[in-house]
């Protein structure tokens, strides 16, 4: 293979890496000194401020030190800072400060590069694709920059335009890095080990992702689709003629970062509505679609004057499998179950722990985890919690963190520490439990519906006070409406599928020897207030209009079976 190294490797290969550099090992050599030399004079500074008792003297000067170091490194060491500038909860509020600046506020490369990008790239000069283009970009990030332009049709663009030389450094500080994670997990207490490299390669193959403008523009695009029905969420459009791997032209969004308060607070926007926009579109995409946003830092998200969020950069995204996606949701329903011996199955299923595990001995450190954060009051549980209690259970239990996860609890995490600094008295579980208990009510698909009567049902009984406990939370959201989930409910009730719960809840009613009207009654009073003459009226115009002869006639058989049980259920 005699391809040059610019043109080769566009999608990231481990073993391919390993063995270019093991040809050229000058080049891993020459950059091992880089890293060491900045990041050890780094170090040695800390270690004297240590010495010399001027630890808080010497923090400023510190965080500002290591944001020009991490500068200095480059694109692969700027990505890492922005990780941890999405952190609040563990990096000290000087240090935050400065690696935030990473978001955006990087030092640009001149605009007659970019401008040769451009031509190289398009085909065309500038002036011949932009009417107008800024002489300076308006914003310069780890792997590119961004101009503000105008199309001689007349719409306003940003033009993104790749940093030069961009792969090769990218390359080199991969193989450091997967080589230096091979090292170092052996010696670590957690049981990472080989998941360190299985996680610089997720990191890596994401990296080569990002510097691919024209998969970023397809990612946009099937975002854009996904929140198509979601006036709420805003995705710039791609100008396909004028964007190419180096080069992306994308519609200009007119509306600032999310935690620009004085902006926000100006706009008269509502910071708690937007951490509910953010957080609910990060549920959807984890559990609804599966195709995750992975890198929803604040430079990347956007507050528009009409209330809209906007997301901007979609050179990092994930994708989820169905199987996945359901497992995810049964381990919710099993939190929430407080059944701990499926919970862990759930975690094998995920990857966290290995098929040959004991997981009896788990069962107990789940419940003293889990039960502890969801115990007193849900309202203190927090990503930030459990996240933290697990890295404990780590060193005693053989759980591990799957590469994919990684990328997926970042996002979590990152969408939190980004709420927290809108709010920080925020507490995402008030939004994500509304959602979920809204998810398992409307039970759209069938294995939903399953998993609504896992919740509802436990040893055979029905437990009341759990879908009293679901709707109540459910009506924390504001978006729910009881009438559309009952109708809904209904449907499900008399349909065939629905047969087993038809019968569970006659005999829910009169189990133990009584009638349950205390339990009917406290239901009628959560949902009364929702049931008013006039949304009755519209619920049920708005049935009759919607309904058939065929499908009256399909609810005959339906009924029959409601009104009495089998002969087989009969004890």
């Amino acid at each position: 293979m005699n391809q040059p190294p610019e043109t080769a490797f566009r999608r990231y290969s481990a073993p391919d890496l390993s063995r270019y550099f093991r040809r050229h090992p000058l080049q891993i050599l020459w950059r091992s000194l880089q890293i060491l030399w900045y990041l050890g004079g780094f170090a040695l500074g800390l270690q004297l401020d240590r010495w010399f008792n001027r630890v808080e003297a010497k923090q400023a000067q510190r965080a500002s030190q290591l944001r020009q170091v991490l500068t200095r490194l480059g694109p692969t060491y700027i990505k890492v800072g922005q990780a941890l500038s999405t952190r609040p909860d563990l990096i000290h509020p000087d240090f935050l400060d400065e690696l935030i600046k990473l978001q955006d506020q990087l030092p640009p490369f001149p605009t007659a590069i970019a401008n040769r990008i451009i031509e190289a790239e398009l085909g065309q000069s500038p002036a011949e694709i932009y009417s107008f283009i800024s002489p300076e970009p308006v914003a310069a990030a780890s792997l590119g920059q961004v101009y503000r332009a105008r199309l001689h049709s007349g719409e306003e663009v940003a033009v993104k335009v790749q940093r030069p030389n961009l792969l090769p450094v990218i390359r080199r500080d991969l193989c450091l890095m997967r080589w230096g994670a091979g090292v170092l997990g052996r010696f670590l207490p957690l049981n990472l080990g080989h998941d360190l490299t299985l996680i610089v390669d997720e990191f890596g193959t994401k990296l080569f992702e990002e510097i691919d403008y024209l998969n970023e523009g397809k990612n946009a695009e099937r975002f854009a689709d996904n929140f198509r029905n979601d006036p709420r969420i805003k995705v710039p459009c791609i100008y396909w003629r004028h964007s190419s791997t180096n080069v992306l032209t994308l519609e200009w969004i007119n509306g600032f970062k999310l935690t620009d308060t004085v902006r926000v607070q100006q706009a008269e926007l509502d910071t708690d509505v937007l951490i509910e926009i953010g957080v609910t579109a990060g549920l959807q995409q984890l559990l609804e679609f599966g195709f995750f946003h992975a890198d929803p830092h604040p430079g990347n998200l956007f507050a528009m004057p009409d209330g809209r969020m906007a997301y901007i950069d979609f050179g990092m995204m994930d994708q989820l499998h169905q199987d996945t996606k359901e497992t995810l949701v049964d381990s919710v329903v099993h939190l929430i179950n407080q059944d701990y011996r499926r919970l862990a199955e759930d975690f094998v299923s995920l990857g966290f722990l290995t098929p040959d595990v004991d997981i009896q001995p788990i069962m107990p450190a789940l419940e003293a985890v889990l039960g502890q954060a969801l115990g007193a009051s849900v309202k203190d549980f927090n990503f930030k919690t459990i996240t933290d209690q697990f890295s404990e259970l780590m060193y005693d239990y053989p759980f591990r963190v799957p590469a994919k996860f990684a990328l997926i609890i970042r996002s979590l995490i990152t969408q939190e520490g980004l709420a927290l600094s809108l709010n920080p008295a925020f507490k995402i579980v008030e939004i994500a439990y509304p959602y979920v208990a809204r998810r398992l009510l409307t039970g759209e698909t069938a294995s939903l519906r399953r998993r609504l009567l896992e919740v509802l049902f436990k040893d055979g009984k029905f437990q009341w006070h759990r879908l009293e406990n679901l709707i109540a939370i459910a009506q924390a959201d504001n978006s729910f409406d009881l009438l559309p989930t009952a109708g809904l409910g209904l449907q499900y009730l008399v349909s065939e599928e629905g047969q087993y719960l038809r019968q569970q809840l006659l005999l829910a009613l009169v189990e133990d020897e009584r009638l349950h009207t205390e339990e009917i009654q406290r239901l009628w009073n959560l949902v009364k207030d929702d049931l008013s003459p006039s949304k009755l009226l519209g619920a049920a115009w708005g049935a009759v209009a919607d309904f058939s002869a065929a499908r009256a006639a399909s609810l005959v058989p339906a009924m029959a079976s409601f009104a009495g049980t089998p002969q087989s259920t009969r004890v």
